[in-house]
């Protein structure tokens, strides 16, 4: 891979001694003037002892990094603030990822098409086939329908642990998640910041024997649905608000058509309480009503803000010179 462009290989590690030698150096065959970067996330085995012995034998540009507090989301942030690079590669350390489809990850940023590209482990079977772990394949598909409901993107391995970054998105990309959401999230950051994400299928295999998952299916799978809620929240407030407020609109309706049906047959109203029941509804549809235009409002300025700190890191490709033939003056003629 030649290229005057810097790579940095980042790798999360938690307790992947088993695995992270190997990684190493399937990377380095690859792209031996790559910086690779182990992020130690507190692991509890020889992690960080194996990475520090392979990459002193490698003779690359590396370091290990220690990150205390636990999370993947921790980890890869420790690295973003640390390690300088033009193009970024965020890669996992169980050995499941090919070091062979590295050129096609950072392809497509290379040839200015893409400001994230993804790592697609599902189009190709890899993962479905490979992976072992009961509901995983349930819950990717289950994340991606309601990432595409949320934020409009068609991405299509959504948690995949292999994905490239230029150096604009991670100035760009603020990371405000601890653990396995991180993914999900970079794809939502993206969709919503408008920019380029671009897909490449890439092999998978499953851990080899004596290496185990640290996901959680139950625990980590509702983090990731607690962030896709969280983000529909934050990004899309009036929707949110104003489906939660027509669902009490349509409570107070129903109380209120009960008590006015009695009071057009007898002129009388004897439900009291349902009475008072419906107009409280009706209120507390109409406080969610505006929370959703405020929240709104307040959405579209921190949209505007994204766009003005997307604008200001972003180097323009084209530059027009001033001279005879390029002047303002010069369309006068």
């Amino acid at each position: 891979m030649k290229s005057d462009k810097t790579l940095a290989i980042i790798l999360p590690a938690y307790n992947e001694a088993l695995t992270i030698e190997n990684v190493l150096r399937s990377f380095h065959a690859v792209a031996p003037h790559a910086g690779l970067f182990v992020v130690d996330n507190n692991s509890t085995d020889d992690t960080a002892s194996v990475a520090e012995k392979t990459l002193a034998e490698l003779k690359a540009q590396s370091a290990v990094l220690s990150e205390r507090r636990q999370g993947k989301g921790n980890a890869v942030r420790r690295a973003f603030m640390e390690v300088d690079a033009d193009i970024y590669v965020m890669v996992d350390a169980d050995d499941t990822y090919s070091a062979a489809s590295l050129r096609d990850i950072v392809q497509p940023i290379l040839d200015g098409r893409a400001d994230m590209v993804n790592g697609d482990r599902r189009s190709n079977g890899d993962y479905d086939t490979e992976n072992k772990r009961l509901f995983h394949n349930f819950g990717n598909r289950l994340v991606q329908k309601l990432v595409h409901m949320v934020s409009g993107t068609t991405i299509v391995d959504i948690m995949s642990g292999y994905r490239a970054m230029n150096r604009h998105f991670v100035q760009c990309y603020p990371i405000l998640v601890d653990g396995f959401q991180l993914e999900t999230d970079m794809c939502l950051f993206a969709a919503q910041a408008r920019l380029r994400v671009v897909e490449v299928d890439i092999s998978y295999k499953d851990r080899p024997d004596g290496s185990f998952s640290k996901l959680n299916t139950i625990s980590d799978g509702l983090k990731v649905l607690w962030s896709i809620f969280n983000v529909f929240r934050h990004c899309s407030p009036f929707l949110f608000f104003a489906i939660f407020s027509c669902f009490f609109f349509i409570l107070s309706i129903s109380c209120g058509s009960i008590v006015v049906s009695e009071w057009l047959a007898t002129g009388l109203i004897s439900h009291i309480p349902l009475t008072i029941l419906s107009v409280a509804l009706g209120l507390f549809g109409v406080v969610l009503f505006s929370i959703g235009i405020f929240l709104d409002t307040i959405n579209y300025q921190n949209r505007r803000e994204i766009e003005f700190i997307i604008k200001s890191r972003t180097i323009p490709k084209f530059v027009v010179k001033t001279g005879a033939d390029s002047s303002v003056n010069a369309c006068a003629r």
